[in-house]
């Protein structure tokens, strides 16, 4: 799984303004409607907006962070799903 802040290009400690301004920086270079077509730039886009959902809600960043730190993200790990506690 991306690292989500990578994926937004923000640092790890960016406010929630510079993670909505990515966002939506990104999310208008990669839409769907601006790339008819363009299976990367759609798959670029669903991965933005993932990071994003995760990213700007509190509880679920504080939670990414905490499963990033503990490891839950390398080599076999199961990844984390938004909104389930896993």
């Amino acid at each position: 799984m991306a690292d989500f802040y990578q994926t937004l290009g923000v640092s790890k400690n960016a406010t929630q303004d510079e993670v909505k301004k990515a966002f939506r920086d990104l999310a208008r270079r990669y839409h769907p409607d601006k790339n008819p077509g363009d299976k990367a730039a759609e798959e670029k886009f669903k991965e933005v907006s993932q990071a994003y959902e995760t990213l700007s809600d509190p509880g679920k960043r504080t939670q990414y962070d905490e499963m990033s730190r503990l490891g839950a993200f390398g080599p076999g790990a199961g990844g984390f799903r938004p909104g389930t506690g896993q």
